[in-house]
C-alpha cells in the first residue's frame, strides 16, 4: 500500500467507526448522484469521481467536527457537497489546460471533448449546491459559495499568469486561490455541522495552511515526476505555462532558466530537461522546506480540541507531507 493509502487509511481509524461509516456513505452517494443525469453525463461524472483521489476534504470535513464525527445527513451532505466542487474544478481546470490525462486516465475533456466537459463541470457544480442546500445551512452554503468564487478567481489569475515570470507572493496567493480555500471551506464546514462555532475560524485557518502545503507539494511532485505515480507527463505544469515556486526559484539561480523562453517548451522531452534543470538548483528542496513549514504552523495553530479529534487533525496534516516523500 502506497503512503497515501496508509494515511488515510490511520485517520479514518483515528476518527473511528463513524468516520469510516461516513467515508462508505460517501462513496454510496457520489456514485448515485453520478448516475442520476442521463448516461452520458452520468458516465462522465462517473468517471471522474472514481478517479478521485483519497477523499482528503471530505475526510477533512468529517473530523473537524468532531473525533468520531457525528453520523447526520447534513454532515455527510456536506462532505459530498465539498468532494463534487473539488471535481468540478478537475473538469474545469482541464477544459482550460487541454489536459489529455488526469491520475493515468483521460480526462473528460480528452474522452468527450469540450462541450461535454464543460456540462459535467457545470452538472458536478450545482449538484454540490444542491447537496448542500438541503442541510438548510446558509452559513455552510455561504462558505462553499465563497471558495467556489474564489477557486474561479485562482484559475483566472493562473490562466493570466502563464508563461509569465511572477513574484512568490502572487504564486502563494495563486495557491491559496486554486487549492487551499477548499481545504478551508471543509473544516468550515466541518465545524458548523459539528456545534462547534468557537473553533470554525483556529479550523478554517488550520485548513487553509495544509491546504497550501499541499500545493506547493504537488508542484514539487509535477517536476520530479514520475510520470506512473503522477499520471501525466514530469514537467506538465511547463507545457501548459503555470509558472510554480520551483521554477521561480530555479530561475533566481540558473541563469539559463533565467533567460528561457517558456513557450519554447512543448514537448514532453523539453519539460523534462528543464525539470532537470530545476532540480539541479536546489529548489525542489526549499519548497518543500516552506510547505513543511506550513503544516508545523498549521499544526501548532489548531484551536483547543478533544485529544483524539487533534490526533486525527494532525494525522491529516502529516498525510498531505507522505503523498510526496
Amino acid at each position: 500500500m502506497n503512503a497515501v493509502g496508509s494515511a488515510v487509511q490511520a485517520v479514518v481509524a483515528a476518527g473511528g467507526d463513524a468516520a469510516a461509516r461516513l467515508m462508505e456513505r460517501l462513496e454510496a452517494r457520489l456514485i448515485e448522484l453520478a448516475g442520476g443525469h442521463g448516461a452520458l453525463l452520468g458516465r462522465h461524472a462517473g468517471d471522474t469521481i472514481a478517479a478521485g483521489g483519497k477523499r482528503l476534504r471530505p475526510l477533512l470535513l468529517f473530523l473537524a467536527a468532531g473525533a468520531p464525527p457525528p453520523e447526520s445527513e447534513a454532515l455527510l451532505r456536506s462532505a459530498v457537497a465539498v468532494e463534487l466542487v473539488h471535481s468540478a474544478t478537475l473538469v474545469h481546470d482541464d477544459v482550460l489546460d487541454g489536459s489529455p490525462l488526469r491520475r493515468g486516465r483521460p480526462t473528460v475533456m480528452a474522452a468527450g471533448g469540450r462541450l461535454a466537459a464543460t456540462a459535467t463541470g457545470d452538472l458536478l457544480f450545482s449538484r454540490a449546491f444542491a447537496e448542500l442546500a438541503a442541510t438548510r445551512s446558509v452559513a455552510a452554503v455561504q462558505s462553499l459559495s465563497r471558495a467556489s468564487s474564489e477557486l474561479a478567481t485562482g484559475e483566472l489569475m493562473q490562466r493570466a499568469d502563464a508563461w509569465r515570470a511572477v513574484p512568490t507572493e502572487r504564486y502563494l496567493e495563486r495557491c491559496r486561490l486554486k487549492t487551499a480555500v477548499l481545504f478551508r471551506a471543509a473544516c468550515e464546514l466541518g465545524a458548523l455541522e459539528g456545534d462547534d462555532e468557537d473553533r470554525v475560524e483556529g479550523l478554517a485557518a488550520f485548513g487553509e495552511g495544509i491546504g497550501l502545503a499541499f500545493q506547493l507539494l504537488d508542484d514539487v511532485l509535477d517536476v520530479t515526476g514520475p510520470p506512473e505515480r503522477t499520471g501525466k507527463p514530469r514537467g506538465a505544469d511547463l507545457l501548459d505555462g503555470t509558472v510554480t515556486l520551483p521554477l521561480i526559484l530555479a530561475r533566481g539561480r540558473d541563469p539559463e532558466l533565467a533567460a528561457l523562453d517558456l513557450r519554447g517548451v512543448i514537448t514532453p522531452e523539453q519539460a523534462a530537461q528543464v525539470s532537470t534543470r530545476i532540480a539541479d538548483t536546489g529548489a525542489l528542496e526549499d519548497t518543500r522546506a516552506r510547505a513543511l513549514d506550513l503544516v508545523a504552523s498549521a499544526k501548532a495553530e489548531l484551536p483547543d480540541l478533544p485529544e483524539r479529534q487533534r490526533a486525527a487533525l494532525e494525522l491529516i496534516a502529516d498525510g498531505v507531507v507522505e503523498r510526496y516523500s
